[in-house]
C-alpha cells in the first residue's frame, strides 16, 4: 500500500479551488496550512498503478502550481 505526503502550492488566490479539486480524490486527506498558501496532501493508495493515476490526476489540476513529494514508502500486502 502506497502512501505518500505531499506539499501542493495552489496558483495565487486559488488555493480553496485547490482543496474543493482534491478533496474530491477519495484516496486523498487535504490539510490546509494556517499561516500559507500551501496544503498537506497524504495519498493512501492499493498498489503503484493506482498512486501513478492518482499523482497524474493531481498533477493535472488548473489550481495547483506546483506538488512536492515530502515521504513516501510501500508496505506489502501481507499474504
Amino acid at each position: 500500500m502506497p502512501i505518500k505526503s505531499y506539499l501542493a502550492h495552489p496558483h495565487d488566490g486559488q488555493k480553496d479551488e485547490l482543496i474543493k479539486a482534491l478533496s474530491q480524490l477519495s484516496v486523498c486527506d487535504v490539510i490546509p496550512a494556517e499561516n500559507r498558501d500551501l496544503l498537506i496532501v497524504v495519498t493512501d493508495t492499493d498498489n503503484k498503478d493506482q498512486d501513478q493515476q492518482i499523482k497524474e490526476k493531481i498533477e493535472a489540476i488548473d489550481s495547483l502550481k506546483l506538488l512536492a513529494m515530502v515521504s513516501g514508502f510501500d508496505t506489502p500486502k501481507q499474504k
